[in-house]
């Protein structure tokens, strides 16, 4: 029988653990060796010897994001704290949210509605990822190969998160009919695969990753804007709690930005390598009612 929680303090706190236990499992279940070496010298190689060389970066760098905590410093656990902390605080208004915004969804355009459904799936986001890697390739575009491996990288990292955590946790979906505290791990159904949400982790993952080769913050914030629409889509299908979505967005963040920073010891060249003078600070903002990224200059 699915684990219904009586009391309000209970299902709060159990929640905020179960937040911060997922994450710390998705860092630290798996340690791969991600020593840096030197840049090798692209100029002479061949295609074949290019794609294996970035696959290996691909797995590496997966590996790399997941065993981050463990250089983590005060700062770092800072901003985990706080996020973990605002799941908390938007738990607590997961049902109004999710009524709320259902009662929206016939007023959103049909487009959009569709974008939000498709664009998250995972056979479109890899027809994304891969298609701008294979295209680096075959042009022999470090810049755009770097790009791509960042991306499918990423994705991958944080889709293996949210295919244990949905099955692990078994949290009721609002479609089922069940309330936002309602768990039963291990459920094969797929009502029971609530939190987090995939959607927006994929999605998230390649706005936040495609953003980061621009420095224009009206271009950063369009994208984002874009990356979060798969995301609310879940929200006003029932699928998702807006909790599910909320730290799916923070550990898309968290992984892109690992990963990013080990491919820079992979490779010479990226896009924007104006990127480390810049003057504004992304970042994640949580809070009642509200989710975003907010630039801070």
């Amino acid at each position: 029988m699915p684990l219904k929680l009586e009391q309000f303090i209970k299902r709060s706190g159990f929640f905020i653990k179960i937040a911060g236990s997922i994450v710390l499992y998705f860092f630290f279940s798996i340690k791969v060796c991600a020593q840096t070496s030197p840049k090798p010298d692209f100029s002479d190689k061949t295609t074949w010897q290019l794609f294996k060389y970035d696959i290996g970066n691909i797995f590496t760098g997966i590996g790399h994001s997941y065993t981050r905590p463990l250089h983590w410093k005060g700062k770092q656990w800072g901003t985990f704290g706080a996020t973990v902390a605002g799941t908390g605080v938007l738990y607590l208004f997961d049902e109004q949210t999710s009524e709320f915004t259902r009662r929206q969804k016939f007023g959103v355009p049909k487009f959009i509605r569709d974008y939000g459904t498709k664009y998250g799936s995972p056979q479109y986001n890899y027809m994304l990822t891969s298609g701008v890697y294979l295209t680096g390739l075959f042009t022999k575009d470090e810049k755009l190969r770097r790009t791509g491996v960042l991306l499918i990288a990423s994705a991958s990292s944080a889709g293996l998160l949210q295919q244990l955590t949905k099955s692990l946790v078994g949290r009721a979906r609002p479609i089922s009919g069940k309330g936002k505290d309602t768990f039963d791990p291990f459920n094969s159904s797929r009502n029971f695969h609530s939190f987090p949400s995939g959607h927006t982790m994929l999605a998230f993952t390649n706005a936040y990753a495609i953003a980061k080769q621009f420095k224009s913050p009206w271009f950063k914030g369009g994208i984002y804007a874009i990356g979060l629409i798969p995301g609310v889509s879940r929200i006003w299908d029932g699928e998702h709690w807006l909790t599910d979505v909320a730290l799916g967005v923070a550990i898309s963040i968290f992984t892109v930005e690992s990963i990013d920073k080990y491919l820079d010891h992979k490779y010479d060249e990226k896009y924007n390598n104006q990127q480390k003078e810049k003057k504004i600070s992304w970042n994640l903002n949580i809070g009642p009612g509200q989710i975003g990224v907010v630039g801070r200059f």
